[in-house]
């Protein structure tokens, strides 16, 4: 990768990291549903998928998808039913004094796991390869994917910690429920642009 391409690979990092898309719209819903210390695996789940997905798309998975276009639609639509499904969870998602004692953010490895079927993810790892590491070396394949990662951590606190804020906000009347049904729309929503590209 050429010097002179990073600064746009940082803005190209950080505008799609920053957006509105399935991670950010769950971590913002998991900073007002449990706070932000009890997000904190989540948040570093998502980070470590992000690194996964985007390494693997660079150093082989691309490549795979060149010779069977068709597996990126197989992708796309598992994960389309995938976040319809949370979409319904997080809609459905009681106030914390309502809650079982058994209700609980992501874990680590569930947010992890979860990136395999985020259509983002994959959108914006095959662009981002094709753009900044066309040669899918793996040292410009570990640089754009560690920027994603970074970048996305950086995103996530601030999606979670905005989920926070309201939290108290949200304790109020039906707005806790009103703000998950929203936060599952705009999950949905998400979808949109991905999948209709």
């Amino acid at each position: 990768m050429k010097m002179d391409t990073l600064p746009t690979l940082a803005l190209f990092v950080v505008s799609a990291t920053i957006t509105p898309g399935p991670n950010n719209i769950m971590v913002m819903a998991s900073g007002a549903n449990f706070g932000f210390r009890r997000s904190l695996p989540h948040l570093s789940g998502v980070a470590t998928g992000v690194l996964g997905i985007t390494l693997s798309v660079g150093l082989g998975l691309m490549a795979v998808f060149d010779m069977f276009p068709v597996l990126e639609q197989v992708l796309l639509g598992v994960s389309a039913v995938y976040l319809l499904w949370l979409a319904w969870k997080i809609a459905n998602t009681m106030p914390t004094k309502a809650k079982s004692t058994a209700a609980h953010p992501l874990t680590f490895v569930q947010a992890a796991t979860f990136q395999v079927v985020n259509p983002k993810i994959w959108a914006i790892g095959l662009s981002a390869i094709t753009l900044y590491a066309p040669e899918r070396s793996l040292a410009s394949t570990l640089l754009v994917a560690s920027s994603f990662a970074a970048a996305g951590l950086a995103s996530n606190a601030i999606w979670t910690s905005m989920g926070t804020t309201l939290r108290h906000w949200l304790a109020v009347g039906q707005r806790f429920r009103a703000f998950n049904i929203a936060m599952a729309l705009l999950l949905v929503a998400s979808l949109y642009p991905l999948l209709f590209r």
